[in-house]
C-alpha cells in the first residue's frame, strides 16, 4: 500500500514540477487510420519505386519509410476498420487528406492540466482514506473541500465572464469592484480566464 502511495505523491510532484506538456492522450480511431493509411501509402510507393526503376536512392528512401511506418502503426494500433488502400487512387482520395488533417490536431491534443491535478487529487483522496484511517479521513475530507472550492472558484470565473460579455456597460463597475484582490488572486483569476 505505501508503495502506491508514495508512486501516486511521485506522480503529483511530476504534474507540478513539469506540467502536463509531456502527457499525451492515447491514440484515437483517427490517428490509428491515418498511421495505417500511411503505412500502406509508403508500402505502395516503395512498390511503385522499384516497378518502374527508379534510382537507387529513391528506392532506398522509399523502402526505409516503409520500414519506419510500421512503427506508427504498432504504437498507435490498428483501425476498428481498415479503409480501402489496395491502389493510389483509393489512397489519394480528398477524404484520406481530411484524414490526416484530423489526424494531426488529435495528436496536438494534451490534457487539461485541471483535469489532470484533479486525476492525481481523486487517487490521492481514495489512497488517503483507505490507508490513513480516522487521521486519514480528515485528510481526504480537507482535499475534497479544496477540490470543491477550485471548482466552485473556476465556475465563478466563469459566470463572471460570460455576464461581463453581455452586459459591457457593467464591465468598468466589475473592475473596480475587484481591485482589492490580492496580486496572487489575480494571478490565479488570469490563468484561470486564459484556460477558458
Amino acid at each position: 500500500m505505501k508503495r502506491g502511495v508514495m508512486t501516486m505523491m511521485v506522480m503529483a510532484i511530476c504534474v507540478m514540477a513539469f506540467g502536463c506538456e509531456p502527457l499525451r492522450f492515447a491514440p484515437g480511431e483517427a490517428m490509428k487510420t491515418n498511421a495505417w493509411v500511411h503505412y500502406r501509402t509508403t508500402q505502395l510507393a516503395a512498390n511503385e519505386a522499384r516497378n518502374e526503376n527508379a534510382s537507387p536512392e529513391l528506392c532506398g528512401l522509399t523502402e526505409l519509410s516503409e520500414k519506419q511506418s510500421e512503427a506508427f502503426v504498432a504504437y498507435c494500433g490498428m483501425p476498428e476498420e481498415l479503409p480501402a488502400t489496395q491502389t493510389p487512387e483509393q489512397i489519394l482520395t480528398d477524404a484520406n487528406h481530411q484524414l490526416a488533417t484530423a489526424a494531426t490536431e488529435e495528436a496536438m491534443q494534451r490534457p487539461d492540466p485541471w483535469q489532470a491535478a484533479d486525476v492525481l487529487l481523486q487517487a490521492g483522496l481514495a489512497a488517503v482514506g483507505v490507508i490513513g484511517g480516522v487521521s486519514g479521513a480528515r485528510i481526504a475530507r480537507a482535499l475534497q473541500k479544496a477540490r470543491d472550492v477550485n471548482q466552485a472558484v473556476r465556475e465563478v470565473i466563469r459566470g463572471n465572464e460570460i455576464f461581463k460579455r453581455n452586459n459591457t456597460d457593467a464591465v468598468e463597475a466589475f473592475k473596480q469592484a475587484q481591485q482589492g484582490q490580492s496580486t496572487e488572486t489575480k494571478k490565479i483569476v488570469a490563468e484561470i480566464k486564459a484556460e477558458s
